[in-house]
């Protein structure tokens, strides 16, 4: 495999504006949010003190009421501080009183389980180390006891963060406790960026302009994505100060590090604004990088190959197993289905289709014939053409959103095809090409070759691995997102494979399926 460097979306404007400074009457009370903060981190803590003390005293009720055990609380009492602080500098540790920005759920579980764990393993040690005596009490470091107190705790403080996380996401979907931010940049990594964190308020982010890089042109926007242009980088500190900026997000590949240098000297500092670079939309570098020495000089390794060696046979072994399980399973469904097609319309019940696989080899896909016999391809032909040149261009499905690469309403296909397209089972028999090797469980969709006519260098990155039953695509949005979005999620998932991630998007394929999200 080899890294491709892409090319940027789109190439600057000719510069013939100079630098600007709109007004803009836009104001944060930030002091509000920060004292509610900090009051609901007390809150945190203080509440995880007493889920600590309530779950080893329950632990203890537990093991001497159900296991005949005889630890007594008055025991443990006296090393109940060096527990209590143990366990809410772990939590603490592990982001469990991290309130502001993005949040996932994943993260926070994680977290918790992490942070509970090792909070009472680090607890009880850190008492015999402290308290060498408590060899003299019998029974005092219960296992019983040890796991009902791990149980409880995890379970409150998962409880808590859940609801805590719950609140958050309606406090932003009403505007509140949001990172008012500026972004920098005036191209589609821009656009995108701005989209992101309007769409999805759970990042934690507010946008109240954009910043220029360079001298506009006449004819340059004034808005993007209803966020105004309302001056250039060079004014970021005078507008920092007076809109009570708090990040500023940078989404211009084309940057020089001097003058971001200079801004967080002359900015950064002053106004305690955080700093973040977003990288270019075709600079998809893998999550995992490496920082190595060589000699005196620190060496960042972007590029690894994450499906070779063993990973690579888990993976097949992932794929073998499922699709085994799939096919014998889903039995029934799949002569339910083949039933349906032959009693609907004439033809064939399978449909073979060439598609583009790993290194570019093509292969014979094989699904339900979703369509009747005598249909034609240059419907679709077109359509991916279109979507590949013109990524913006889409055309429009329920309720007038819009759809990418899909036909809507589409002429061609039968009732029963109808059906199992909204719920994707037309794709089932590719498990019998993933148990070939054609395919995998997980990775980017197959092309047709017409489709590949059109690919740029960069797009053909989706050819270092096999292609998917499912991805990151089908589970991120499928034909709600552009082809160029595709791609980008693709590339994410070559870059950044692991067997753990495949399970994820495995699991948040059943959701997807179920609901029948943008298929048609």
């Amino acid at each position: 495999m080899s890294q491709t460097t892409l090319p940027p979306l789109g190439s600057p404007s000719s510069p013939t504006a100079v630098s600007f400074v709109r007004p803009l009457s836009l104001s944060v009370g930030d002091t509000t949010v920060h004292v509610l903060g900090h009051i609901v981190i007390a809150g945190l803590a203080l509440f995880d003190a007493l889920a600590a003390t309530g779950s080893l005293a329950a632990g203890i009720w537990i093991a001497s009421t159900f296991w005949q055990v005889e630890p007594s609380f008055t025991l443990y009492a006296p090393f109940l501080p060096t527990l209590l602080v143990t366990r809410l500098l772990t939590l603490r540790h592990y982001g469990l009183y991290r309130l502001r920005g993005a949040f996932r759920y994943s993260d926070d579980l994680l977290g918790a389980f992490k942070g509970v764990s090792l909070g009472c393993i680090y607890g009880f040690v850190t008492m015999l180390f402290l308290h060498r005596d408590i060899f003299d009490q019998p029974l005092f470091l219960s296992r019983v006891v040890f796991v009902c107190d791990w149980a409880l705790m995890l379970t409150l403080v998962v409880t808590s963060r859940v609801l805590l996380r719950q609140a958050q996401s309606w406090a932003r979907s009403e505007g509140h406790d949001l990172i008012p931010a500026f972004v920098v940049g005036t191209g589609e990594e821009a656009r995108v960026c701005i989209a992101e964190i309007n769409e999805s308020p759970r990042l934690g982010y507010k946008v109240l302009g954009v910043l220029a890089t360079e001298e506009r042109a006449p004819d340059a926007p004034d808005v993007i994505e209803d966020v105004p242009v309302i001056g250039a980088f060079d004014d970021l500190p005078e507008l920092a100060r007076a809109l009570g900026i708090k990040e500023v997000l940078i989404t211009d590949s084309q940057l020089h590090s001097r003058r971001i240098f200079n801004a967080m000297m002359q900015a950064g500092r002053k106004h305690h604004l955080n700093f973040r670079v977003v990288p270019s939309l075709f600079n998809c570098l893998p999550e995992k990088t490496q920082i190595e020495q060589l000699g005196s000089l620190p060496m960042i390794q972007l590029f690894r190959d994450p499906l070779s060696g063993v990973n690579r046979f888990l993976k097949r072994a992932l794929d073998v197993v499922g699709a085994s399980v799939g096919l014998i399973a889903l039995s029934p469904l799949l002569a339910a289905i083949a039933i349906a097609i032959r009693r609907e319309s004439p033809g064939p019940i399978f449909y073979r289709q060439e598609r583009v696989g790993m290194d570019g080899r093509t292969f014979q896909m094989l699904k339900f014939r979703s369509m009747y016999a005598d249909a034609d391809d240059e419907i679709h032909r077109r359509l991916m053409v279109q979507t590949i040149r013109y990524p913006s261009r889409a055309s429009r499905g329920s309720r007038g959103k819009p759809l990418y690469g899909k036909v809507f309403n589409d002429p061609r296909l039968t009732k029963v095809g109808k059906w199992i397209r909204r719920y994707s089972l037309d794709e089932l028999p590719n498990l019998w090409n993933v148990l070939k090797g054609d395919m995998s469980l997980v990775g980017p969709r197959p092309p047709i070759p017409y489709e590949v006519a059109e690919y740029q260098d960069w797009h053909r990155t989706r050819f270092n691995v096999k292609g998917g039953v499912t991805g990151l695509w089908q589970v991120s949005g499928r034909n709600r997102l552009t082809f160029e979005q595709m791609v980008r999620l693709d590339i994410y998932y070559i870059e950044n494979w692991s067997l753990w991630l495949d399970i994820k998007i495995l699991l948040r394929t059943l959701p997807v399926v179920f609901r029948g999200d943008n298929t048609y």
